[in-house]
């Protein structure tokens, strides 16, 4: 990928954007907690930055008003501008402003994450498509390792405006780094059609599309249940490891390592077998891997773990994929969000099941609800896995070709 050379401006500056991610990740809760003491108050940070997702197709039409290159430009600028109200936050009272921002924080996510993908769509051939996503997903995985640990330790010392500061630089960064590819655009044609019409077009796209309708189907089944793991993974290192809570740190670090690879190793499976295989086989390693952790044994839950990783980061390389490869340029920011708003409620709906059955129902059978409800959607795809094939290889001398001449 990045014998592109305008994949390379793009990777620059989608790496320093989620270097500052990963700095702010744990900052809003932290500070939360640091001005009022709560763990409630510091918890509703998850739920503002969540809400967004709520309406996410509202962002999806907003994204393919425009092009997509200007338009990641512009909103990578406005998400530096929306973090200089953090630095008028001094005590408990100003805690409102932390909430809006997270908001605000939550929704320039998804507009990125919709506009990102049409403009690979746009600068890229499709059988580059899966490394492009597995290099991004390998970034993004590597960055979360020491890059939270790093923003809680910059807040420590400098305070909460010094990491919006140093975040709003990285958006900055990006921003001047994807104004400097070279690639012509077509502005989206109006289609003339009812507002309606336009703002469900993404689901309607998804409904029409066997291939993105069953993964969308499969992923919701799989997303039902995978928010289980999130407060079980707890009672797994107290229960099963008799372990401290701080081990639980240990286990993430051991899947964020695994899922580094597991970005690569997903595009050469996409490669092989294609998107729908790809995920079918995600689905059945992370339903795998939580059933080697209800085993007493820290050997099969560390490999759960491994494989866990293994799997869920080849389930997001392969959806993302499928939604870019299967979805004209137009419609992709509807799509992209009306994916992501399918799979994301029902995941919240297994976390908020799952922190109340935790404490009453044994942890085990809880991990065995994640590993049958993961297989259910991994055998739900076999029937309809050939239906997207792997994409044909094209000459890398002429992808690089056609970007720099600006004509992909």
């Amino acid at each position: 990928m990045l014998r592109l050379p305008a994949f390379r401006l793009l990777f620059a500056g989608l790496v320093a954007s989620m270097a500052g991610d990963a700095l702010l990740m744990l900052v809003f809760g932290i500070w939360v907690k640091s001005l009022t003491g709560s763990n409630g108050a510091a918890g509703l940070v998850t739920l503002f930055m969540a809400m967004p997702y709520v309406v996410a197709p509202l962002g999806g039409r907003l994204v393919d008003r425009f092009r997509h290159r200007p338009f990641l430009v512009v909103v990578n600028i406005a998400s530096a501008v929306m973090l200089l109200p953090l630095s008028a936050v001094r005590d408990a009272a100003d805690v409102w402003i932390i909430y809006s921002v997270a908001a605000l924080y939550g929704a320039s996510s998804v507009t990125i994450a919709a506009a990102l993908g049409g403009l690979l769509k746009e600068l890229l051939t499709e059988d580059l498509l899966a490394g492009a996503n597995g290099v991004l997903q390998t970034v993004k995985e590597g960055l979360r390792l020491g890059g939270p640990l790093a923003g809680a330790a910059l807040f420590a010392v400098a305070g909460g405006t010094a990491v919006a500061a140093i975040d709003a630089v990285t958006f900055l960064v990006a921003a001047v780094a994807i104004a400097r590819i070279r690639l012509h655009e077509d502005p989206p044609a109006r289609s003339g059609r009812h507002w309606l019409s336009e703002m469900t077009a993404g689901l309607t796209h998804i409904r029409a599309d066997a291939a993105l309708r069953r993964m969308t189907v499969a992923t919701a089944i799989g997303f039902l249940v995978i928010g289980i793991d999130e407060p079980v993974l707890f009672a797994v290192v107290g229960e099963g490891l008799h372990r401290p809570p701080e081990f639980v740190g240990v286990l993430a670090s051991a899947q964020g390592v695994v899922a580094i690879g597991g970005g690569l190793l997903a595009a050469r499976l996409i490669g092989s077998v294609g998107e729908l295989a790809a995920i079918m086989i995600g689905m059945a390693a992370v339903g795998l891997g939580n059933g080697l952790c209800a085993l007493p044994w820290p050997a099969a839950i560390l490999a759960g773990t491994v494989v866990g990783g293994l799997g869920l980061a080849t389930l997001v390389v392969g959806s993302t994929t499928v939604v870019q490869r299967r979805t004209p340029g137009p419609l992709i920011g509807r799509v992209s969000t009306a994916a992501e708003t399918l799979a994301g409620g029902p995941q919240a709906i297994s976390i908020a099941a799952g922190a109340a059955l935790v404490s009453i129902v044994d942890y085990r059978l809880l991990l065995t609800v994640v590993t049958v409800g993961m297989l259910t959607a991994a055998v739900s795809l076999w029937p309809v896995r050939r239906l997207t094939e792997p994409p044909t290889p094209h000459r890398w001398e002429s992808s690089v070709e056609d970007v720099a001449e600006g004509r992909q």
